[in-house]
């Protein structure tokens, strides 16, 4: 069992994607981050609801994009879902510089933003069933 959760859905429009880095930071705060740390969440957050949104949702702003915060001791789990197109490669989609939408001029460092700064990431998806994310971070003990 957890220590702690939380859980928040939004529509997937650009501008929730402030909200929802906001929100999960506001959460991890009682486990004291560094500012390093907390930098780290917000970017990883932003990162994966701006997928959620471009990617799983080809930004129709009528989807709905769902995280879950979990705490357990010095543990942070983040999940980050959708209902959208799924990925059709995942290992081919985690690569450095890969891009579905070379039309928006995405960059492609996504996931390995998501992945650089949590200590774990799982990418689970169907294709048009829609995306999952689990990212988790440990943090120094707060005693």
């Amino acid at each position: 069992m957890y220590d702690n959760m939380m859980r928040v859905e939004f529509l997937s429009k650009s501008e929730n994607e402030s909200f929802a880095r906001v929100a999960v930071a506001s959460f991890v705060s009682q486990l004291d981050p560094t500012v390093e740390e907390l930098t780290d969440i917000k970017t990883a957050v932003s990162e994966a609801v701006t997928n959620s949104i471009i990617h799983g949702y080809e930004n129709s702003k009528d989807g709905i994009v769902k995280i879950e915060a979990y705490i357990e001791d010095t543990e942070l789990t983040v999940i980050i879902e959708d209902q959208g197109t799924g990925i059709d490669n995942i290992e081919l989609a985690m690569q450095p510089l890969y891009t579905s939408r070379p039309d928006l001029e995405r960059s492609g460092m996504g996931f390995t933003v998501m992945d650089t700064f949590m200590d774990s990431l799982t990418v689970e998806s169907e294709k048009n069933k829609g995306t999952r994310l689990i990212m988790k971070k440990v943090f120094r003990s707060l005693s």
